[in-house]
């Protein structure tokens, strides 16, 4: 998995707010078609990329250069890994969506919008605060093995 530079912790809140959107709108329509692409751009954010996330582009582009510039950058090990765990709520979400488990993918849908929302309005990641204590109390899963 190749790594990604660490990122000003704003993009991925702004990218949060994008997120909480279309995940209301998911839940208020039921359009699981707009759930799937949610579902691909977290699995292309998680498994290969952040870069590929459109919503970074759209801050680095249009609200960075608006804003006062910071110093801080967040790792993006932890950001990757929180778009896993959007990633599986929203695949599952999706599959009850689309196999007529409607209740299965509301109740996917809400806990990823839970999770986005508690990211955009107060900046807890709970995807990374999730990676952090499994980094702490599973370090040898977080490590490459010598050989």
């Amino acid at each position: 998995m190749p790594k990604d530079a660490p990122v000003d912790p704003r993009g991925p809140r702004f990218s949060a707010w994008m997120t909480t959107v279309i995940l209301a709108v998911v839940l208020l329509t039921g359009w699981w078609r707009l759930l799937a692409a949610q579902t691909v751009l977290f699995a292309m954010c998680a498994f290969i990329s952040l870069k590929l996330n459109p919503w970074g582009h759209v801050y680095r582009y249009a609200i960075q250069p608006r804003i006062t510039p910071t110093t801080e950058r967040e790792e993006a090990a932890p950001l990757r890994f929180a778009q896993g765990v959007g990633f599986v709520f929203a695949l599952i979400g999706t599959l009850g969506y689309a196999t007529g488990l409607t209740t299965l993918g509301m109740v996917a849908t809400a806990l990823a919008l839970v999770a986005a929302l508690l990211n955009a309005a107060l900046g807890l990641c709970l995807g990374c605060e999730m990676y952090l204590l499994l980094r702490r109390y599973a370090p040898a899963l977080a490590r490459p093995q010598s050989q």
